[in-house]
């Protein structure tokens, strides 16, 4: 008799750089399980049916009331340092908004702890792997 054996894939998400009139990004303080404790871009999972520009602006509103225009894809990486330790592996689609309006909110308290903007130049740590890699490979102008 044959075993079954439990076959993984990767999950795709989605990642939104969002600037303010001073060139400033928005990070978020992850509370939740995955990522606690690191500084990420508001962003999420795709969902099945969706596009991946339709999940970038669902998620933006969805965690922090802004509506995001303009995107353009900045970087596709994999996250991989979770792997090991949670089992999981995302393809990860940087996305650049052009435009925002709304006033920003703490809309998700049970996976944010706060959300902030912070200067390319000075960033706080740690990271979240998949901003991490929006990031360099925005500013290495390459998408990934």
């Amino acid at each position: 008799m044959e075993q079954s054996v439990e076959r993984k894939f990767p999950k795709i998400g989605v990642g939104v750089m969002i600037t303010n009139q001073s060139g400033q990004v928005l990070l978020g303080l992850r509370c939740s399980a995955h990522g606690r404790g690191e500084w990420s871009f508001p962003g999420g999972h795709l969902e099945f049916g969706e596009t991946i520009f339709a999940a970038a602006v669902r998620e933006a509103k969805e965690e922090t009331n802004l509506d995001i225009a303009d995107l353009r894809v900045v970087s596709v990486s994999d996250e991989l340092r979770y792997l090991v330790s949670e089992g999981k592996h995302y393809v990860v689609i940087g996305f650049k908004a052009g435009a925002y309006q709304g006033k920003l909110q703490l809309t998700e308290p049970d996976k944010w702890q706060e959300w902030s903007w912070f200067s390319l130049d000075n960033l706080p740590s740690p990271l979240f792997e998949g901003t991490e890699q929006i990031i360099n490979n925005y500013l290495a102008g390459k998408i990934y």
